[in-house]
């Protein structure tokens, strides 16, 4: 059969070209509806942001304005795009999604290397506002200052949060209390002591916007919350912003940067760790950074759920294995205390655990992969338990038992906290600093070994988070036996927290942060740290920085490229030594409007 030829008709072109209107608009709205409401869109979005913050970097220009700066020349630093507001260069959706999906590797922290990071200053959000003091800031922030909504769209139900007129507002509800984490803590108060300092650090796991931490403070318990980068929520910038101890991070192949009995309770609220995944391989790290005597909380699946009892009965099952006490099992919440005595493994265990080697150091956990295997009891473990400690505040001032295992350990501690508590006082007299005043809440100190700076800052109403160098004498469990909190950190690599998230960043001895220990050599340069230490800080934040005049000069030079207005002052009478001290503020710049 024949082709039936048609005339040509006007009306049939007409009609072809409406119908491709039509297609081309449909599939518009189609791809619309797919950025918008879908995860997909969170992560083109992501991937377009850091493939523009990645493009500002050209290696050897880098290197070569790095060579000038180091070189004693005056330089400029450029900015970022505005599309890098929020960017984290060690936790990059872009580069981070092409890495193994076991165990979550993929969503743990992975640093490019320097020569393949923009070196530019990340710029405020459109319309960022220096943030609402505390304690205003733990129940309403400036929407401006993270315009993210999908919380408040998702979760707006469970009190989470929801946006009103120029703010978010936190109800102080979460996922398992939606009636408020008061009433909440109200609840575990009848099983756990959390009332009278004998609880002082809280570890929460998977923490969402971090209410529970932030309600647990009026208790005098200091929680660190902490979860994954998550490129359409924020949980963590959301935290930081309210002004409650937080970070990124996540339980995957590695241990967490906390050192061995740390925390007095670990808590999960709906955090879907899976712990009895790998033979029991994530409640073994919590029981390595739990307390003895300490209480672990889970609250949600799998406690009780709606077809999740073969799970329900493995977590039980391996905290028998490690002689955990089962205090209750209150609806979908259960509560466990650690055993406070010798560690009852070996024994016959469906898991497998056993103890780890003589050789294993529980502290070690700097990039350091996670074991199967339970960690040895310390010799001192009876004199850090919980009810054994002294209660907080008793707790800050005495000299934990973990600092006998440093040379003239007792000497070096009360010499540190004197120093210390000699420099704040000089630090707030005469240097005008805003220590003390609602204008500063979230605290850095980056070089802390004992946590003296943090010790003198008690009465303020502020946080500090104490970082250890992780090449440095690992001190951090004296920390955490002072009831403080702090984490690893190997400051030649980006810190794992948002932009703008710290009021006042404090660090002693600069220089020696990117030397290998003992040497003159530089493992990598001051211009990286300094940079990364204006992503941290907010617009209108202050840096204080104590080291030698040499260190000083070169920091001077760096300062003005990053636009730092700086003074630079004497030490305090008391000290000795060639020490100055550098102030920087940051200034409160803006990206010029696309208008201009």
């Amino acid at each position: 059969m024949g082709h039936l030829n048609l005339p040509y008709s006007k009306h049939t072109r007409q009609w072809t070209l409406l119908d491709l209107v039509s297609a081309v608009f449909f599939a518009a709205v189609f791809v619309f509806f797919l950025l918008v409401f879908t995860p997909l869109g969170d992560s083109l979005a992501a991937s377009g942001r850091q493939t523009l913050v990645h493009s500002t970097a050209d290696p050897r220009q880098r290197q070569s304005l790095v060579a000038l700066m180091e070189a004693g020349q005056q330089q400029t630093i450029e900015t970022c795009p505005a599309e890098a507001v929020d960017h984290m260069p060690c936790e990059d959706p872009r580069r981070n999604s092409q890495l193994s999906r076991d165990m979550n590797f993929y969503r743990e922290r992975h640093c490019p290397l320097p020569e393949d990071t923009p070196l530019c200053l990340i710029p405020p959000p459109d319309g960022y506002r220096v943030p609402i003091q505390w304690p205003e800031s733990l129940h309403k922030i400036w929407h401006s200052n993270m315009p993210h909504n999908k919380i408040a769209d998702r979760k707006g139900h469970q009190g989470w949060m929801k946006e009103e007129g120029p703010y978010f507002i936190f109800p102080g509800g979460g996922t398992m209390f939606p009636d408020g984490a008061v009433q909440y803590i109200e609840k575990l108060g009848l099983y756990i002591p959390i009332r009278g300092g004998i609880l002082r650090t809280a570890l929460d796991m998977g923490c969402g916007v971090a209410s529970f931490g932030g309600y647990l403070l009026s208790e005098h318990i200091l929680t660190l919350s902490f979860a994954p980068r998550d490129s359409h929520k924020a949980q963590i910038q959301f935290a930081l912003e309210r002004g409650i101890p937080a970070i990124v991070a996540m339980l995957g192949t590695r241990r967490l940067p906390f050192p061995a009995d740390s925390f007095d309770l670990v808590h999960c609220s709906r955090c879907l760790i899976p712990f009895t995944a790998y033979n029991g391989t994530y409640f073994v790290e919590v029981d390595r950074l739990l307390r003895p005597g300490g209480y672990l909380v889970i609250s949600g699946p799998p406690v009780q759920w709606p077809k999740q009892d073969k799970e329900w009965a493995e977590l039980q099952a391996v905290a028998r294995s490690l002689c955990y006490e089962l205090i209750v099992v209150d609806g979908n919440t259960v509560i466990w205390k650690k055993h406070s005595g010798d560690s009852c493994l070996p024994n016959q265990n469906e898991f497998g655990l056993e103890l780890c080697g003589e050789s294993d150091d529980p502290s070690y956990a700097w990039y350091f992969k996670l074991k199967n295997c339970v960690s040895r009891i310390s010799s001192l473990m009876g004199e850090h338990a919980v009810g054994t400690i002294p209660k907080w505040p008793d707790r800050l001032i005495k000299t934990p038992s973990r600092a006998t295992l440093i040379k003239n350990g007792i000497d070096v501690f009360e010499a540190d906290t004197r120093r210390w508590a000699r420099r704040v006082a000089y630090y707030k007299k005469s240097l005008n600093l805003k220590l003390g005043t609602p204008a500063v809440r979230n605290v850095m100190d980056m070089n802390s070994f004992f946590g003296g700076f943090a010790a003198a800052l008690s009465s303020d109403p502020v946080w500090v988070m104490n970082v250890v160098p992780a090449r440095k004498p690992s001190t951090l469990g004296v920390l955490y036996d002072r009831g403080l909190i702090g984490i690893y950190h190997d400051w030649c690599e980006p810190f794992s927290t948002y932009p703008r998230t710290y009021d006042l960043i404090h660090v002693a001895s600069i220089n020696s942060l990117i030397k290998y220990p003992g040497s003159i050599k530089n493992r990598c340069n001051l211009v990286d740290l300094m940079v990364e230490i204006d992503r941290m800080l907010r617009p209108e934040g202050t840096v204080v920085i104590r080291d030698s005049l040499e260190a000083i000069d070169k920091v001077v030079r760096i300062a003005h490229a990053i636009r730092w207005m700086v003074t630079i002052h004497e030490t305090e009478p008391e000290s000795n030594g060639r020490e100055k001290i550098l102030i920087g503020t940051k200034k409160f710049w803006k990206l010029p409007s696309a208008s201009n």
